[in-house]
């Protein structure tokens, strides 16, 4: 009989890490053999604490969530052992938060990875010469394996059973579980959150207008206008305060209240489109894929919640006009 490989996994207990991934993914593992129909690989996971941080040479580290907003300190001891272990042969793997500490260790440099969408912004300052990714939930860069949001570790925990026990596994733990394990990206869940804390007043004016007529054709002159401030010097300080164009910063706004429609209402998706500004529904369909990565319909299936009622103030002439969605 083929003898199974034996694989160790350590599991980082980093000072603010999230209590039920660290147990969640000791669980996983634990099911695997429960599960099988014949011999698999082990996958023994240890919880490790960095206060008594083992010589021994890991299969694979992981470092889990935070949900306490605790990041490393560049002479934090953790951060020597987990660039031992991974000099050794480890596999170095973080969900969400736990990314800070492999960056601080010098092993996201250059190279691709993802953590959760909300931290992108701390994240890229922090450490502007990685690759980061921040809508995928999971990237396998071989050696370094990063997932996305504070429930990610179920997909690296997924993902790691396949590395080392197939597919098959894969299937059977997702089926056990009640998870669903493909087709996901952090884009179909993260939410348009501009900022307005800028100090910006002229353009935080332009901001409130869009806010209120995000459903109006609102030419860039008219913005500008508003701002109180010449056209060229608009555009420049809208980039510089909120980090997008008004064209994206607006078409962004009008797919993020197109979400809270189709998640609460059971309107049709023509009549979503024309309550946020398009009156052409294949426009708005394009642009909402593009933001989201989901078609208008998918996303209502997936986040729909249960008994919608209709949103007031957005019924349409039927059919709908045969016009250009507005543009600015």
């Amino acid at each position: 009989m083929q003898k199974m490989p034996y694989i160790r996994l350590a599991i980082v207990d980093f000072p603010g890490a999230q209590q039920s991934a660290l147990l969640g993914l000791a669980d996983l593992f634990a099911l695997l053999p429960r599960l099988a129909d014949g011999p698999v690989p082990t996958l023994s996971a240890t919880i490790v604490s960095p206060d008594a941080l083992p010589a021994r040479v890991f299969d694979a580290i992981l470092l889990p969530p935070s949900i306490q907003g605790t990041f490393p300190a560049p002479d934090d001891p953790l951060l020597a052992w987990i660039r031992g272990q991974h000099d050794r042969g480890a596999m170095a793997c973080s969900v969400c938060a736990g990314a800070f500490w492999l960056a601080e260790a010098g092993l996201l440099s250059g190279r691709p990875a993802t953590t959760h969408w909300a931290l992108e912004d701390r994240f890229r300052a922090t450490y502007p010469d990685v690759d980061l990714r921040p809508d995928h939930i999971l990237i396998n860069d071989l050696d370094v394996v990063t997932a996305g949001g504070l429930m990610a570790w179920l997909d690296l925990g997924l993902f790691l059973t396949g590395h080392w026990c197939g597919p098959d596994m894969v299937s059977r733990l997702a089926r056990h579980l009640l998870i669903d394990p493909a087709g996901r990206e952090q884009r179909h869940y993260a939410t348009f959150r501009p900022n307005r804390t800028h100090g910006d007043a002229a353009v935080l004016r332009s901001q409130r207008r869009m806010d209120r007529d995000h459903a109006a054709a609102l030419p860039l002159r008219d913005l500008a206008e508003t701002s109180g401030l010449s056209l060229r010097t608009f555009q420049r300080r809208f980039h510089t305060a909120t980090g997008l164009a008004p064209a994206s910063y607006l078409k962004a706004l009008r797919i993020e209240k197109a979400r809270g429609r189709l998640e609460r209402s059971s309107e049709n998706i023509a009549t979503v489109a024309w309550s946020v500004g398009y009156h052409d529904s294949a426009a708005f369909a394009r642009a909402f894929r593009e933001i989201t990565g989901l078609t208008p319909g998918a996303y209502r299936k997936r986040f729909r919640m249960s008994a919608p009622a209709s949103l007031p103030g957005s019924q349409p002439p039927s059919p709908l006009p045969e016009r250009p969605a507005p543009r600015i």
